[in-house]
C-alpha cells in the first residue's frame, strides 16, 4: 500500500525553473500509470539542483546548462535534450531582430536607448536570471562570451518572471527558453534567424544549450524505472511536443546504457 511521503515509493525531482515544466508534465503522466510512486518535482534553479545531488538530498537534479569536470564528480548527467534560448520583447516593440552584437551591448549597458537600434526614443529596460541560475549561465557562456550583464539590470528568479517582468514593460528586454516562451511577448530574430524546432535541428539558431537530469551513481530501482520510461517512446514523444529536441539514436543508446549501469539500492 503506497503511503504519501514513503521514502521507498518518492522521487524527489529539484532544480532549474526552465526544465521544470517539461519535467512536471512527465510525472504527472508516469504517476497516472503507476499510482503507488509519487515524484516530486521543485524548482530552486540549476545550482540549487547541482548541490541538491551532490549533498544527496535528492534523487534527481535538473540542469539547464553544460557541467563542469567538478560538478560532474560522482554523478551521471543524462541529457533530456536540447533547448534554445531566446531574446524577448513586449509586443508593442517594434524591434523583430536584433544581431548578436548589438545584444550583447544592449545587455552590458553600452546600448541603453531602443533609438540605437531602430526603435524609439527610449530607455531600454535589461532583465536578467539571477546568479546559479542555468539559463543566464548559459546566455552568458554562447551569447555573451567576454561581455557582462550590466550590474544595474533588474533580476528575477524565473523564466516565467522574466516574461511577465517584459509583458509589463513595453522598453524592456530579457531572455528566457524557447519551450516556455507565450504569444504574451515577441521573441526576436538573432542575425535574421527565428528560434524554431526546425532552425535548432539544423543548428543554424546557434543559442542551444541541454536540458540535464542528475543522478547520483547509486539509486533506487524507482528511479531507474521512471527514468527508463523518460526516454521510452512515450516520454520522448512528451519531450519533443514540449519544444526539446529530444536525443538522437546514438545518444539513447548511450543513455539507455548509463540507466542500466546505475547500481539499484
Amino acid at each position: 500500500m503506497f503511503t504519501p511521503g514513503s521514502s521507498n515509493h518518492r522521487v524527489d525531482i529539484v532544480g532549474s525553473t526552465s526544465v521544470q515544466p517539461l519535467v512536471e508534465k512527465l510525472a504527472n503522466i508516469y504517476m497516472k500509470n503507476n499510482s503507488d510512486i509519487l515524484i516530486n518535482v521543485q524548482s530552486g534553479g540549476s545550482g540549487m539542483g547541482i548541490r541538491s545531488i551532490q549533498q544527496k538530498i535528492a534523487n534527481i537534479g535538473m540542469v539547464s546548462e553544460d557541467l563542469s569536470q567538478e560538478d560532474k564528480k560522482g554523478i551521471t548527467a543524462i541529457k533530456l535534450g536540447d533547448e534554445g534560448i531566446v531574446i524577448c520583447v513586449n509586443n508593442e516593440n517594434n524591434i523583430s531582430n536584433l544581431t548578436t552584437q548589438q545584444i550583447r551591448d544592449i545587455f552590458s549597458g553600452k546600448i541603453d536607448n531602443w533609438k540605437d537600434v531602430g526603435g524609439t526614443n527610449s530607455k531600454i529596460h535589461v532583465i536578467t536570471r539571477e546568479d546559479g541560475s542555468g539559463t543566464r549561465t548559459e546566455f552568458e557562456s554562447i551569447l555573451m562570451k567576454d561581455y557582462k550583464i550590466k550590474k544595474d539590470a533588474i533580476v528575477q528568479s524565473s523564466t516565467n518572471e522574466i516574461e511577465q517582468s517584459v509583458v509589463n514593460d513595453k522598453n524592456a528586454i530579457g531572455y528566457v527558453s524557447y519551450a516556455t516562451i507565450t504569444d504574451n511577448v515577441k521573441d526576436v530574430l538573432i542575425d535574421g534567424i527565428k528560434a524554431s524546432n526546425d532552425t535548432l535541428v539544423d543548428g543554424s539558431y546557434k543559442f542551444i544549450r541541454p536540458y540535464l537530469f542528475l543522478i547520483h551513481d547509486h539509486e533506487n530501482l524507482y528511479v531507474n524505472d521512471f527514468l527508463n520510461w523518460v526516454f521510452s517512446p512515450e516520454g520522448l514523444e512528451i519531450i519533443k511536443n514540449e519544444k526539446i529536441i529530444p536525443p538522437g539514436e546514438e545518444e539513447l543508446e548511450t543513455i539507455k546504457r548509463q540507466i542500466n549501469n546505475l547500481t539499484t539500492i
